[in-house]
């Protein structure tokens, strides 16, 4: 008997062992396991996408997320120490920044609006930067760093940085099983806070809900939004059964003539890419502003505008600006404003207020 109990005890050991790989934490290798952590996922975005995305060599933890929290909102990354990742993503602007653009360590400015940042885990293209130059989120975390018009800091420099800290040392161990810091690390960690970055509570997704109707207004607007004759915006920026509210694809949406960002081009080097952007999700929009890779809109009406009338035949333009011809869809000046009004029920405010999100340090 005694015999048959040490074998379904050696068994039960193999099936618990088996178990704790299929929440995605491994040992790191001193014995400490990090706390797995589940993404806080709206039921629409369940109900609809499917699963993030999630490394499998960097599953979510409590203790990575926090790390992650504290690097992001931490001047320690840059080379003078005064300027963090949250300097040109603040939670108050849905991790974008309000200016057309940052503006660096050494007073130089950038050429591209800051992204905003949030429900990055479903970018299932893998294409990150509005160039797409980036094959994942970990890759993008690293550039900042040492460009030169940002951090302008080396790697090297930044995790001596941390490593002469007395409490950075401690929270990668506890992480990752290690005090040792390096920049894959920092990056899996700012990685794993990122994604928890989900926003999915707007007036819209309450609508969806029957939680929130909409006004007259903002009803017309949808309809705009989805009708091919008038706003015909959905190709690109997806419906209520897309609540991403992008295509995460890269289109050149006849902002100019004379294109002179390639954008996906640059990257690529094939001409049929020149000017191509990524399509930023329409959420949030009320806090996004300035809009377009290059932020030359300060105002969502002058993007409405763009689209009525202001399209820009180039080569590469996309065929889905099917009005190119007539500059445009040609709204009405109330059509303007109702779906403007319904892009605005995409914002949420709670997003931007969570508690989770803000400056731990």
């Amino acid at each position: 008997m005694n015999r048959y109990i040490s074998l379904y005890l050696l068994c039960s050991l193999f099936v618990i062992s088996c178990n704790k790989k299929d929440d995605g934490v491994v040992d790191p290798g001193n014995g400490y396991v990090p706390t797995p952590m589940s993404l806080n996922i709206p039921p629409l975005f369940e109900e609809k996408l499917i699963d993030p995305l999630i490394p499998t060599d960097n599953p979510q933890t409590v203790e990575g997320v926090a790390l992650g929290r504290k690097l992001f909102f931490d001047p320690i990354l840059s080379a003078d120490n005064t300027q963090a990742c949250a300097d040109c993503h603040s939670p108050q602007n849905a991790f974008t920044d309000e200016r057309q653009f940052s503006i660096g360590i050494d007073g130089i400015s950038g050429d591209r609006n800051s992204m905003p940042l949030f429900n990055i885990a479903w970018n299932f293209t893998e294409k990150f930067f509005w160039d797409g130059r980036a094959p994942n989120l970990e890759a993008q975390i690293l550039e900042p760093v040492i460009n030169p018009i940002e951090m302008h800091n080396t790697w090297e420099n930044a995790t001596a940085s941390l490593q002469a800290r007395n409490d950075y040392p401690d929270l990668f161990s506890k992480a990752f099983g290690t005090t040792t810091i390096d920049k894959t690390l920092v990056s899996k960690a700012i990685a794993q806070f990122l994604r928890t970055l989900i926003s999915g509570n707007s007036k819209f997704d309450k609508h969806l809900a029957n939680q929130a109707s909409l006004t007259p207004s903002e009803t017309n607007g949808l309809a705009i939004f989805l009708d091919e004759t008038k706003g015909d915006c959905f190709h690109c920026h997806g419906n209520p059964n897309s609540p991403l509210w992008t295509d995460n694809v890269f289109h050149n949406n006849g902002l100019d003539e004379v294109i002179t960002d390639l954008g996906l081009g640059d990257f690529t080097g094939d001409p049929r890419d020149f000017g191509l952007f990524k399509s930023p999700s329409l959420r949030n929009l009320a806090y996004t502003a300035p809009y377009m890779h290059d932020g030359r809109f300060a105002t969502l009406d002058e993007v409405i505008n763009h689209y009525s009338e202001g399209l820009m035949y180039s080569e590469t333009i996309d065929p889905l600006m099917k009005t190119i011809a007539q500059g445009g869809v040609n709204l009405s000046e109330e059509d303007k404003a109702d779906l403007k009004a319904f892009l605005l029920t995409l914002s949420d405010p709670e997003f931007i207020n969570n508690p989770d999100f803000q400056d731990p340090n």
